[in-house]
């Protein structure tokens, strides 16, 4: 979950969706003493993280993959599952609504929202490639996924955005927007 202060008063909590469907975001009037109940936006979601910021100019910047369970052709039982040793059939017991594990992590995009989180009207991919996430195996290639993303506005006005580029290490991109 990110908070964002917005440049007009109130706050925005942007989350990621454990079941890999859309970015949710509350509101907050008030300093964050109540929150709105959770709403999905149009961004869609993969159970990965997300990261924003509100720039100096107002604007709400985010950063996340623009994928999710729609895009998915396998399933992880977890983000572990190769180390916990848990099987598919224990993921496919039905318990109710669960956790979607295995959407790919990719593309790593970039959007901007200028009425505080309502539109997010155009996107900016950083990186490209299939996310595929079925594998911790970073040593061969198997995963080659984008995540973890974080992004800071420098004192210049660009946009500094790190993230794990195929879990080998962390890629940096620095855009003077």
């Amino acid at each position: 979950m990110n908070i964002v202060e917005l440049s007009k008063g109130g706050m925005i909590a942007l989350f990621r969706s454990r079941w890999a469907d859309f970015i949710h975001i509350s509101r907050s009037t008030d300093n964050g003493l109540s929150w709105s109940d959770p709403v999905p936006t149009s961004l869609p979601n993969n159970n990965s993280s997300i990261q924003c910021t509100r720039l100096r100019d107002g604007r709400v910047a985010l950063v996340y993959n623009h994928s999710s369970a729609a895009n998915a052709a396998e399933r992880r039982t977890s983000l572990y599952d190769e180390i916990e040793g848990n099987t598919a059939q224990e993921a496919a017991k039905p318990t109710g609504r669960q956790a979607f594990s295995g959407a790919p992590r990719a593309p790593m995009s970039l959007v901007f929202s200028t009425d505080d989180g309502a539109t997010w009207p155009a996107r900016r991919d950083l990186e490209t490639g299939d996310g595929y996430c079925m594998s911790n195996n970073s040593i061969d290639r198997i995963n080659r996924e984008f995540s973890y993303p974080t992004l800071l506005e420098a004192p210049d006005g660009s946009l500094d955005i790190a993230f794990t580029y195929f879990r080998q290490g962390i890629k940096h991109v620095k855009l003077h927007i």
